[in-house]
């Protein structure tokens, strides 16, 4: 164990925290539409930031990218674009069925196929070795998690129906925002794999002098750039189909483009955060530390959906399916990162 190991977990659990918090000052707009808000979010977030970031840490940057054979650029680009459509379709399926319901979904099957791809791909063979049966064992669990949440989110529905809790800006269903939520956390597990096969970029950034702690920086810059391209088309699509362009200029623009960069700064800060606590981890980051990561994501994201209205008006009976079905996404995603112990 490392003598950080302690250290490391609370960074990590508190990064947890920080990601599943991202999207709470979404709720605090008043002015702006959703495409408003989120495209700060993206700029923010998937541009300037992470930009920041490896010009400030990684050692000669533009001589790594310009040394790089073209595959290693071409993998975190080309996931990095897909990863960011479901990125789009996670803002939708937040405003649709909410934080709690959003985040419990997307990082349960996020956290599965994020694992399970990369080992169909790489290592076929793992899949009959210790690691690939508990991945296998928690398909089922996790199954059970999203029944139980199609329950809970019905019985929300019906029972907010007439009601003055606040309801979704975009007037999705439910059965619409889970399916785009099912949708996102398969898709969304692509921006692992423009990791998983952006070995030789990050050793090349460690030959130039880039720290373990610091290269990942250069693969991130490529991945969210890539997928901030899907999201800035949608956004625009939608500010031009709804004429909404002029709110960038109405009054109260700064406090709404405040809370879209408050969105970016708290969802990086969480990814930086769980990449720097899972290193002082040490062997045991990215099983037990990225396990904390996701249960503290989850946790977190229900508390403030619960603090923020989104289970007003039901019953306890729909709150307690709810809480059973965060129980048993906790037990899929401690089963599949037990595998990293192997």
């Amino acid at each position: 164990m490392s003598e950080h190991f302690w250290l490391g977990m609370a960074i990590i659990a508190a990064s947890g925290a920080l990601n599943g918090s991202f999207a709470a000052p979404m709720k605090s707009s008043r002015s702006w539409r959703w495409e408003n808000t989120w495209l700060v979010f993206a700029v923010v977030a998937l541009l300037i930031l992470p930009w920041a970031l490896a010009i400030r840490w990684v050692p000669h940057l533009v001589e790594l990218y310009r040394k790089s054979p073209g595959s290693a650029l071409v993998y975190p680009l080309a996931f990095g674009f897909l990863w960011g459509i479901a990125q789009v379709t996670f803002g939708l399926g937040i405003e649709a069925v909410g934080m709690a319901l959003a985040f419990t979904v997307v990082s349960g099957l996020g956290c599965l196929f994020g694992s399970l791809i990369p080992l169909l791909a790489l290592h076929p063979g793992g899949l009959l070795q210790p690691k690939g049966v508990l991945l296998l064992t928690s398909i089922p669990i996790l199954i059970v998690g999203l029944v139980l949440y199609a329950k809970a989110g019905r019985s929300r529905e019906r029972e907010q129906a007439s009601s003055d809790a606040p309801k979704s800006r975009l007037g999705y269903s439910f059965a619409a925002g889970l399916g785009i939520c099912i949708f996102t956390g398969i898709v969304g597990s692509a921006w692992n794999l423009g990791f998983a096969f952006s070995g030789r970029l990050l050793e090349l950034s460690k030959t130039l002098g880039a720290g373990p702690l610091v290269s990942p920086y250069a693969v991130w810059a490529l991945i969210l750039s890539a997928g901030f391209i899907p999201n800035l088309v949608y956004c625009a699509w939608l500010l031009s189909r709804s004429r909404s362009w002029a709110l960038f200029k109405a009054p109260g623009s700064l406090r709404e483009a405040l809370l879209g960069s408050a969105m970016g700064l708290l969802w990086l800060s969480g990814i930086v955060g769980y990449g720097i606590g899972a290193t002082l981890v040490g062997s045991y980051g990215t099983s037990v530390g990225f396990a904390l990561f996701i249960a503290a994501q989850i946790l977190w994201s229900n508390a403030l959906g619960v603090l923020t209205g989104e289970w007003k008006a039901t019953s306890a009976r729909t709150r307690q399916i709810l809480m059973a079905a965060v129980l048993v996404t906790l037990i899929a995603v401690g089963v599949l990162n037990l595998g990293g112990l192997f």
